[in-house]
């Protein structure tokens, strides 16, 4: 799950292109506009259409083989969109078909240790520290031949397009993050919170344990299933919804990927020595100058002004809260989501 960069809360890509785009996307109407700005409406109307994207798509790129989903127009401009943990390509099964309608190609990987991507190597280090899951992206880019996207996503995702926003940020058009800054610095992760704020990280606790990493190896069906209740609970999802995410899960690599990810974070699991330079980079919490939207749910808390991130953001930007939305932002809210990528290719 993401958090701030203070960790101070508790559920917390021309003109004429976007003219085209606004022209196409049914969604920029102003009814449509005034549904967002008024919350959870035009999300819950919206949300559900699609389920599943068809015959996905697979290729080597870097140290993996990743699995993934493509529509919209080859020659449009890219998009790339971000899953985190526990979701998965499906929290944009109604976001990339919106936005494959107004031209975009638009690109939905796995990420390392989930659905159909695969370690091309078995001596590959399942290894979850924070630069190398951006790096995963920049290949996967490489490899379909992509030199600049707008790349979005919440949770790990949100964390991996502001990764690649301030150090690569020849190859980000825009992005849009939700819950904003999500950088990690492993110093400000060393510094302890009240009470009320750490019992909302209390899988990151848990995960810290070798019963930990048994019970969600165990568990994780049941346990992934909870996290979505606690983290968005204004979603009343069925179980349909869920199993075709929950089927990701069954990747050899997940429960590695995922108990390294949370390690780290608290210093608890070292990464590789190739990537500290990176990661220092990382850790001075640098500045993302591309234009970006950073979006807030009700899963942010007091945190949903931004205020807390708005100085990390030195490009053109702009920030937006949506009431009764949870922490899967593009599957709770996809109208909004794929609006936000609109705009933000527009700024």
């Amino acid at each position: 799950m993401s958090e701030t960069i203070d960790r101070g809360r508790r559920r917390f890509c021309g003109t004429a292109a976007m003219t085209m785009a606004a022209a196409q996307f049914g969604m920029l109407r102003s009814a449509d506009a005034q549904a967002v700005k008024e919350g959870a409406a035009d999300g819950a109307a919206r949300r559900g259409t699609n389920t599943s994207f068809g015959p996905l798509k697979q290729v080597d790129a870097g140290l993996l083989s990743v699995g993934y989903a493509e529509v919209g127009p080859a020659t449009g401009p890219a998009v790339v969109l971000l899953h985190g943990w526990p979701y998965d390509i499906h929290s944009y099964v109604d976001v990339a078909p919106l936005l494959a309608s107004a031209g975009y190609r638009v690109i939905v990987p796995y990420l390392r240790g989930y659905g159909t991507t695969r370690f091309r190597s078995s001596e590959t280090f399942r290894n979850a520290q924070q630069s190398v899951v951006a790096l995963d992206v920049i290949a996967l880019m490489d490899a379909l031949e992509i030199r600049k996207a707008i790349v979005a996503g919440f949770d790990w995702g949100a964390r991996t397009a502001d990764i690649m926003a301030a150090l690569w940020p020849e190859r980000c058009k825009a992005i849009v993050s939700v819950s904003g800054y999500l950088i990690t610095s492993l110093e400000a992760n060393m510094q302890p919170l009240p009470p009320v704020a750490e019992y909302g990280w209390w899988y990151q606790y848990y995960f810290a344990t070798e019963r930990g990493r048994a019970g969600y190896d165990k568990y994780r069906h049941e346990f992934n299933k909870l996290i979505w209740k606690n983290v968005s609970p204004k979603w009343h999802f069925d179980d349909a919804t869920f199993d075709r995410t929950a089927a990701s899960f069954d990747n050899p690599d997940h429960v590695a990927i995922v108990i390294h990810n949370y390690r780290w974070r608290l210093g608890l699991a070292k990464g590789e020595s190739r990537y500290d330079e990176l990661e220092q980079k990382l850790f001075k919490g640098p500045v993302i100058s591309v234009p970006a939207i950073t979006i807030a749910s009700d899963f942010d808390g007091p945190g949903a002004d931004g205020s807390a991130y708005r100085k990390k953001f030195s490009g053109k930007y702009r920030h937006q809260i949506l009431e009764g939305i949870g922490h899967n932002v593009p599957q709770e809210a996809p109208q909004a989501f794929a609006k936000a990528i609109v705009e933000v290719d527009g700024l």
